[in-house]
């Protein structure tokens, strides 16, 4: 019988997952959990009341490149459990809290369910790069083009680094896609990546689409972890789109 070169690597994951994967799964959960009660950002966001620890890495980019104001549109890519639309809604004023300063609006997706997060409008258990979902974030968005688009996407672990971040660089093109249509000039995105293959070929494709890209590593992003974060700012807008 021939097997293919599919059903070769699915045997063979199949074998490391019964005999490694399940006798190292308990230790794993444990160092996660141990990890978890020393972490000052894990006590911090329970304190202040955000979802996750990831709030602060956009706290922090947002103190340092002034993305976020009040009045402006958000779409938040990848958004479950909420952290960065948290974030996103408070410095939009998008749940109106601020009467004396303009309503900002926050389009948050993801996957996963999220639980109502106020002022955002959800779109869950749905896939961004369907073209379902980009309709139907069009349609909430009312003909206005996004002032910042945040994308803290992330595939679920294979193992395979390489392969994992394979799959992280085409998301993220996805969201580089969407913006080019439906971000503002001017406007603004952060995406994450995993440093490694992809990243300065995707890189330079946002230096063709931004005046400025920065990549930023967030004091609280773990220092074992290869995320890292483009800051793309000044979209050059429609000459650009017509170029594209």
């Amino acid at each position: 019988m021939n097997i293919t070169c599919f059903q070769r690597a699915k045997i063979f994951c199949r074998f490391c997952y019964q005999n490694f994967g399940q006798r190292h799964k308990g230790t794993s959960s444990q160092k996660w959990l141990q990890r978890q009660q020393k972490d000052p950002y894990v006590k911090r966001a329970r304190e202040e009341n955000w979802r996750c620890r990831s709030a602060f890495k956009l706290i922090e980019i947002d103190d340092k490149y002034k993305l976020l104001r009040p009045g402006e549109f958000v779409i938040d890519i990848g958004a479950a459990p909420g952290s960065w639309t948290q974030v996103a809604c408070q410095r939009t004023n998008a749940a109106g809290l601020e009467r004396r300063l303009p309503k900002g609006k926050v389009i948050s997706i993801d996957l996963l369910p999220i639980v109502k997060v106020p002022g955002a409008e959800i779109i869950d258990c749905t896939d961004f790069t369907s073209r379902e979902c980009q309709d139907k974030i069009i349609q909430l968005s009312t003909g206005r083009k996004a002032d910042v688009i945040l994308s803290d996407m992330a595939p679920n672990a294979s193992g395979f680094k390489e392969l994992d971040g394979g799959v992280l660089v085409s998301l993220v093109s996805n969201v580089l896609r969407f913006a080019v249509n439906q971000l503002a000039e001017g406007g603004a995105v952060v995406v994450k990546l995993w440093q490694g293959a992809g990243c300065d070929e995707l890189g330079n494709a946002m230096q063709t689409l931004f005046d400025s890209v920065k990549i930023v590593k967030p004091r609280a992003s773990r220092s074992d972890s290869r995320e890292i974060y483009y800051v793309c700012q000044k979209f050059k807008g429609l000459e650009t789109r017509q170029d594209s």
